[in-house]
């Protein structure tokens, strides 16, 4: 197995230097996603080492999941953690962008999510791993959007998580590709801090708007909130 590595209650996900790093905006993003129980394909886009696809996997019992990423030792790592997990028969990753699946595929996904590239025009990364995990000049916002909208159910749903200025730029975006805002959260360090991220979630299906905002950590450090905590309790030892 590879290390370093995060113990969750049911999992554990390993990663090795070359592959993006289990972050809050993963972690948020898996136990955030809303789901409805019936979903039987579900696909991460970008999975990395595979956390928010263990994650869903947890949540959504007999869902088939998918992750898919165009850098080999991702889905390599991602495959290495799927197969150590409780699920994996319902867990898999491929070698794959999601402009080339959603050409390939006939398939259409009841749930699909992203943590996605968000720096649109900041300095790239020189670490090309990162620069493409990180900045959209490998997959633009409006790219993933087509992807998603061809792939996606007619009643399904899209939930991702993006830095709150390019957050707000993609609900345009997605109204444009016939995305409806079904839920959003507004993500703050701090009870006196700004947001700084955004919980995003799109239907096909018109629908009325849910807005909310989570607090991670009330005093510092490791001090996490309530709601934080009870939104995660269900992975943290």
């Amino acid at each position: 197995m590879s290390n370093p590595f995060f113990k969750f209650k049911q999992f554990t996900v390993y990663h090795d230097r070359s592959t993006m790093k289990v972050g809050t905006d993963g972690v948020l993003l898996g136990a955030w996603t809303p789901f409805t129980g019936k979903e039987k394909h579900v696909l991460d886009i970008g999975t990395g080492c595979g956390l928010v696809a263990l994650m869903l996997a947890q949540r959504i019992h007999n869902a088939q999941i998918t992750g898919i990423d165009i850098d080999v030792a991702s889905v390599g790592q991602a495959n290495e953690n799927f197969q150590a997990s409780p699920w994996p028969e319902r867990l898999k990753a491929e070698l794959v962008s999601v402009q080339e699946l959603s050409r390939q595929t006939d398939l259409r996904y009841d749930l699909i999510v992203s943590n996605p590239p968000f720096f649109v025009n900041s300095l790239p990364n020189p670490r090309l791993e990162r620069m493409q995990a990180r900045h959209t000049c490998m997959l633009s916002h409006e790219d993933l959007l087509h992807a998603v909208v061809a792939l996606l159910e007619p009643r399904g749903a899209f939930a991702l998580v993006l830095p709150v200025n390019e957050g707000q730029q993609f609900v345009g975006l997605a109204q444009v590709a016939g995305l409806s805002l079904a839920r959003r959260t507004y993500v703050l360090p701090l009870p006196e801090s700004s947001p700084k991220r955004l919980l995003l979630c799109f239907t096909k299906q018109p629908v009325d708007s849910e807005e909310t905002q989570l607090v991670i950590e009330t005093a510092g450090r490791h001090v996490y909130s309530d709601e934080y905590k009870d939104l995660t309790k269900d992975f943290y030892l």
